[in-house]
């Protein structure tokens, strides 16, 4: 195990913004795919998923992985909230209720997989993780490409009626790259250049984009549409749920995207939303607001110095 310090890497207090104060993510770094005829098969019970239920990008993975019925195929494990000074921990390292050990290596942390297959990594130690147990190592850890793998790769290992589920379908396709193409910058990751900007102007321009953004959706969704693309569930509803189900709790104050909040401001999206949450298990079943909010306002002490976590919203999300 790698020994040198890495915790410009783990430490999110440590995390740099450009020089304008904007905040710039990073690509990730592992991205492989599971087809067959390729190093990784679609196999039952080779593959291992890490999480955090605070993650969005890890959320999205643990949606689809549920809507796919891929929970006796792809195993997984959740991490702590409280992500400090070494990066994600597991319960073994921090018993947080709902987190996980690592099952498969007793890691202390999520850094502890990345530097045991790459000790000179250099990229942020991120959830989600697919893991391939058989050669030990990490497929893919962009949250973007393993929703696609888990919509198509073990088809064959599935019963009919998940199998046929289809999250990105020939016939939308085109529909969906167009909305994914400025809903991820501007929504998605929007959010986080305002939160995470350090300087007024980037913030400015940050959280002015972010609504503009969201008056699209919410005219999208006008007229009682259940979903985002067609009369269809897609990759489109999942990956923009996972953000606005975390608005309301955390970004409009933590984030500082107060122009208006999603339940007062949003009728549309509000019910999109709430459909979502209320009837569709998989959505309600991977989201843990306890996980959620402690997750923003412990982990973040450039914004939350005191690391109190707000009581509110109550309710955390509306009835129907």
């Amino acid at each position: 195990m790698s020994t040198r310090d890495v915790s410009h890497q783990t430490d999110i207090a440590k995390m740099k913004t450009e020089a304008d104060g904007s905040f710039k993510r990073l690509d990730a770094s592992f991205r492989n795919s599971i087809e067959n005829g390729s190093q990784f098969e679609p196999e039952k019970d080779r593959y291992h998923l890490y999480v955090s239920y605070a993650c969005p990008w890890a959320t999205r993975t643990l949606i689809v992985r549920k809507l796919k019925g891929l929970e006796d195929i792809v195993s997984v494990s959740v991490v702590s909230p409280r992500m400090g000074a070494n990066g994600w921990p597991f319960a073994s390292a921090d018993p947080f209720p709902g987190a996980d050990v690592d099952p498969l290596y007793d890691s202390q942390h999520v850094k502890d997989l990345y530097l045991s297959i790459a000790p000179d990594y250099s990229g942020r130690f991120t959830v989600p993780v697919l893991w391939d147990k058989k050669d030990k190592t990490i497929v893919n850890n962009e949250s973007s490409e393993i929703i696609r793998i888990f919509n198509t790769a073990f088809n064959h290992l599935l019963p009919e009626k998940f199998a046929q589920v289809d999250l990105y379908p020939p016939s939308l396709k085109d529909k969906i790259d167009e909305l994914n193409e400025w809903i991820y910058p501007n929504i998605n990751n929007g959010v986080y250049r305002a939160g995470f900007a350090t300087s007024q102007d980037a913030y400015s321009t940050a959280v002015k984009e972010v609504f503009e953004a969201l008056d699209k959706v919410e005219a999208i969704l006008s007229g009682d549409k259940k979903y985002i693309v067609g009369d269809q569930l897609t990759e489109c509803d999942v990956r923009l749920w996972v953000t606005i189900i975390r608005f309301d709790p955390v970004y409009v104050g933590h984030f500082k995207c107060n122009i208006r909040d999603i339940r007062n401001g949003y009728p549309s999206i509000n019910k999109w939303m709430k459909n979502l949450y209320w009837n569709n298990a998989a959505f309600k079943d991977c989201t843990n607001f306890e996980h959620i909010k402690t997750h923003y306002y412990w982990s973040h002490p450039s914004i939350n110095p005191t690391r109190i976590v707000p009581v509110g919203p109550i309710p955390v999300i509306q009835p129907l």
